[in-house]
C-alpha cells in the first residue's frame, strides 16, 4: 500500500540531481545566455528564481547537492523544542517548475578562463555568468582542537540540520541543574544576533524543563547587535539565569579540549555539560576554488553587480559577501540575489545595471510571543553597502504587546521568504 502523501514525503521524495545534463541545440540557438547558479540557500535560491522569471529564455542551472534545505532562521526554536525540524525544510520543486535546472551533485573545480564548472560525477557545465552563493564554512585553524570530529561533542548547530538536533538532544539529556555554555566568535559571522537569541530559547526550555540550569555566555565581542534588548529581556524573563562573559573580561575562546568537554579562555577554562561552539567563519569552500575568496576568508564584491573583484564573470551573493554594513543573514542573503538577478539581465543586455537599495529585516525571539526585530536599509558606497536613513529597531521601553506581535510577524516573515524562494 502506498504511504500517505505528507508534507515531509512531499520534501524528503524530491529527486533535484541529475547525473547528466545535456541541452539540445534548438534551446540552445533560442537561449538569452546560460547562467550557473552555485548554492541552493536563500541567496541561490532566490537569485535563479529571480532570473528564469526575469527573461525566460536564460537557461538557469541550479547547482545543489542537497535535495533538501534546512532553514537556519527559526532553528533556534527547533534546538529548544518549540518547532520541528520538518518545518525548517524546503525542497526545489517549485524552481524547476519555474523551467529551471536542478542538478543534485557538488561542484569540485571551477575554471574561470573556460568559464565552466565540474560536478561531482564529471559532468562540465559552461555558463556566460556564474553566481556563487556558498553560505559558509568555518575556520578551523582559527579555533585549535576544534573540527568536524569535535562538533559532534561539542556541536555548532550553526548549520541548521543534524547539529540542530545533536544540540537539542544534549540539551534534553542534560540532568537539572547542570551548565550550558555557548562560544560565541568575533564578527564577521553568519547572523550575528543569533547567538544570543539561541542562549534567550535555550534559557526558555531550561526554565521550563530543568530550573536549577545555568547558561554561560563566551563572548570573543564587547558589544553585539540590539544589546539593551537582549538583556533587558534576560532579567525580565530568566533572571540570573544567563551570564555573559565578554571579550574584556576574559570571554573569547581561544580553544577547545573535546575529549573533555573543555572550552579554554583566555583568563580560564570551562567545562559545561553541554558545550555548544560556534568557531569563527569565512566564506563556503566553493569560493576559494574559484578564487574569488581574499586574504580574509570572503569575497570582495562590486555591490552594483556583484561580481567578484577577483574573478571575471563570477557573481558571490549571500553570507560569503564582504558586504560592509550588510549582515549576513536569509533576508539579506535574498535581496541581494534578486539584485545580482537583475544586474545579471542587464550585463547580458549591455546595459549598466542601477545601483539598488537593498533592506534586510532581522527578527529574534527571546520567549514565545516575546520578540524584537531590526531593519536595515542598504545601498552601494565604493565598494561595499553602507547602511541609509530608514533603518529601524524596535524600541527598548516598547510594551508587552508589541513583543507578542513582533514574534507573530518573525513567523509571518519566515513563511513569505520561504514561500517566495522555494515555493
Amino acid at each position: 500500500m502506498n504511504a500517505p502523501v505528507t508534507r515531509r514525503n512531499a520534501v524528503l521524495g524530491i529527486t533535484a540531481a541529475a547525473t547528466s545534463f545535456a541541452v539540445p541545440s534548438i534551446l540552445r540557438a533560442q537561449s538569452a545566455g546560460r547562467i550557473v547558479v552555485v548554492g541552493g540557500g536563500f541567496g541561490g535560491a532566490a537569485c535563479a528564481r529571480a532570473l528564469k522569471r526575469a527573461q525566460g529564455n536564460l537557461q538557469v542551472i541550479l547547482i545543489e547537492p542537497n535535495a533538501v534545505f534546512t532553514s537556519c532562521p527559526l532553528s533556534n526554536e527547533v534546538i529548544a523544542g518549540l518547532r520541528d525540524i520538518e518545518a525548517q525544510q524546503f525542497g526545489y520543486d517549485a524552481l524547476t517548475a519555474d523551467g529551471l535546472t536542478v542538478i543534485g551533485h557538488a561542484v569540485t573545480t571551477i575554471e574561470p578562463q573556460q568559464r565552466r564548472v565540474m560536478t561531482a560525477d564529471g559532468v562540465a557545465l559552461p555558463y556566460d555568468r556564474l553566481v556563487l552563493s556558498p553560505g559558509i564554512d568555518f575556520h578551523f585553524e582559527a579555533l585549535p582542537g576544534y573540527d568536524d570530529s569535535a562538533s559532534e561533542k561539542m556541536p555548532h548547530a550553526w548549520k541548521a540540520g543534524a547539529q540542530t538536533l545533536l544540540l537539542r538532544r544534549q540539551l534534553e539529556a542534560m540532568e537539572d541543574g547542570g551548565t550550558v555554555a555557548i562560544a560565541i566568535p568575533a564578527n564577521p559571522s553568519r547572523c550575528p544576533p543569533a547567538p544570543y537569541e539561541r542562549a534567550s530559547l535555550i534559557a526558555h526550555y531550561l526554565k521550563t524543563k530543568k530550573p536549577r540550569s545555568k547558561i554561560l555566555v563566551l563572548d570573543a565581542k564587547d558589544n553585539f547587535s540590539q544589546q539593551r534588548l537582549f538583556e533587558m529581556a534576560w532579567k525580565e524573563l530568566y533572571g540570573d539565569m544567563i551570564e555573559r562573559i565578554a571579550l574584556s573580561q576574559g570571554g573569547r575562546v581561544t580553544s577547545v579540549d573535546p575529549a573533555t568537554r573543555t572550552i579554554i579562555t583566555e583568563f580560564g577554562n570551562y567545562t559545561p555539560d553541554v558545550a555548544n561552539v560556534i568557531p569563527p567563519q569565512r566564506a563556503g569552500r566553493i569560493a576559494e576554488i574559484a578564487g574569488a575568496a581574499d586574504a580574509t576568508g570572503w569575497c570582495p564584491i562590486d555591490p552594483v553587480t556583484f561580481e567578484s573583484k577577483l574573478a571575471k564573470n563570477i557573481h558571490v551573493i549571500g553570507d560569503a559577501c564582504l558586504g560592509g554594513g550588510i549582515p549576513k543573514s536569509a533576508s539579506a542573503a535574498s535581496a541581494q540575489g534578486r539584485a545580482c538577478a537583475s544586474a545579471i539581465v542587464a550585463l547580458l543586455a549591455d546595459r549598466a545595471p542601477e545601483p539598488l537599495r537593498l533592506t534586510g529585516v532581522c527578527y529574534n525571539t527571546v520567549a514565545p510571543g516575546y520578540g524584537f526585530s531590526l531593519a536595515g536599509n542598504y545601498e552601494p558606497r565604493g565598494d561595499i553597502f553602507a547602511e541609509v536613513e530608514g533603518s529601524a529597531t524596535s524600541p527598548v521601553d516598547a510594551p508587552r504587546e508589541l513583543r507578542a506581535r513582533e514574534a507573530a510577524e518573525a513567523e509571518r516573515w519566515f513563511q513569505t521568504i520561504t514561500a517566495g524562494t522555494f515555493g
